[in-house]
C-alpha cells in the first residue's frame, strides 16, 4: 500500500520503494505487539483458587483423590452407551412443554433449599 504509492511518486528510488514499507511495519508492529505481551504480564500474577475459597463462591470440589483416570475410566465403563435414545430438548417458545415445566419446577426447589 505504501510502497505502492511511493513507488509511483519515486520510480526510481528504492530506498523509498523497499526501506520505508518496512519500517513502518517493523515500528507499527512493535506498538501492536505491547497489546498482546501486556496481557501476558497481567495473568501471570494470579493465583489458583482454594478448595476454601471455592467453597465460599459456591462451587463444590471434590478431593484430588477421587478424580483420577482409572477412575473416570471404570464409571465409563460402567455406563450403558450402546442403547440410548435422542431427547429433544425444551424451547423457550413451547411454555406448555412437559419437559420444560419439570425444568422450571427443579429451579423452584433448588432455590428454596
Amino acid at each position: 500500500m505504501i510502497g505502492g504509492r511511493l513507488g509511483r511518486l519515486f520510480p526510481k528510488n528504492r530506498l523509498l520503494n523497499f526501506t520505508v514499507p518496512f519500517f513502518v511495519l517493523v515500528i507499527g508492529g512493535s506498538f501492536g505487539m505491547t497489546y498482546f505481551s501486556k496481557i501476558r504480564y497481567e495473568h501471570r500474577g494470579q493465583k489458583t483458587l482454594t478448595p476454601e475459597e471455592a467453597q465460599d463462591f459456591g462451587v463444590k470440589m471434590k478431593k484430588p483423590k477421587e478424580v483420577n483416570l482409572e477412575n473416570q475410566f471404570q464409571r465409563l465403563q460402567e455406563m450403558d452407551i450402546d442403547t440410548w435414545e435422542n431427547k429433544r430438548g425444551p424451547r423457550p417458545w413451547e411454555p406448555d412443554n412437559p419437559t420444560n415445566l419439570e425444568l422450571q419446577e427443579r429451579a423452584k426447589a433448588k432455590l428454596s433449599q
